[in-house]
Formats: structure tokens, C-alpha cells, sequence
């Protein structure tokens, strides 16, 4: 397979502490391709989060996405973010690009698309901080 004949899409993750959703679509990021979550794949709510349930959930997701002729991908990982959602993506999401690439899936640029306040909202926890 030369470099031309490589059919791109792009994968969005979305790793929160409580789930990861993992969303195929095509190069322009119009279509969906495929798409998954750790809660698809397990069955307690706590496990939704797990990297057990993001390598199961990119698979299901690259199988399909394979199915329709994608043979590489660009990875978008997100964070919840915003004004009070943590900055930093949760346990699933090391673990999807792994299975995303195990699958056979070429990766092309990983990048962090969290979402970064420029001084919105006022955070929450008052004037003297969240007191412990």
C-alpha cells in the first residue's frame, strides 16, 4: 500500500473520568465513520471509564470504521476542559490510541483538542478558594 492509496479519518476522543467516547469520521470531520463508548462495551457504571473499556470500545469502533475503507487516522484527544472540568484527559484515552493502532490502523498526528477558557465564567469555590 503506497502513501496515496491511504483513506484518512480522523479519531475523536473523549476521555473523562467517567466514560470515553470514541468518534470516527471522515477526513473533513462531516461524516461519522464509527462510533463507541466504554459504556457500549462494559456493563457496571464504574468500569465505563477503565482502559479495559476504551481498548474494547476503539476496537469496536476501528472495525467498523475499517469496514468502510479507512486505513489511517489522525487522533484527537479531548478533555472535559472548560471553566471547571479537569484539564487533563482521563484513563481510557492512552489506552484507545494504543488499541486504535494495535487493530493496524496507521496513526498520523495525535494532538489535545481540550477546550481552554480565555476568562469566561468566574470559576466556582468563592473568593478564598475551595477550603479543604
Amino acid at each position: 500500500m503506497t502513501r496515496q492509496d491511504t483513506r484518512w479519518g480522523i479519531a475523536h476522543i473523549f476521555s473523562s473520568y467517567n466514560n470515553t467516547i470514541i468518534h470516527i469520521t471522515d477526513i473533513t470531520g462531516t461524516e461519522t465513520m464509527s462510533r463507541a463508548s466504554g459504556g457500549m462495551v462494559v456493563k457496571s457504571d464504574r468500569m465505563e471509564s477503565s482502559p479495559t473499556a476504551a481498548m474494547a470500545a476503539a476496537k469496536k469502533a476501528a472495525e467498523a470504521a475499517m469496514e468502510k475503507g479507512i486505513s489511517g487516522i489522525h487522533v484527537k484527544i479531548k478533555a472535559p476542559g472548560g471553566h471547571n472540568g479537569p484539564n487533563n484527559p482521563g484513563p481510557g484515552a492512552q489506552a484507545a490510541v494504543r488499541a486504535l493502532s494495535r487493530m493496524g490502523l496507521k496513526i498520523g498526528i495525535i494532538e489535545d483538542v481540550t477546550p481552554i477558557p480565555h476568562d469566561g465564567c468566574r470559576k466556582k469555590g468563592g473568593k478564598r478558594g475551595r477550603r479543604v
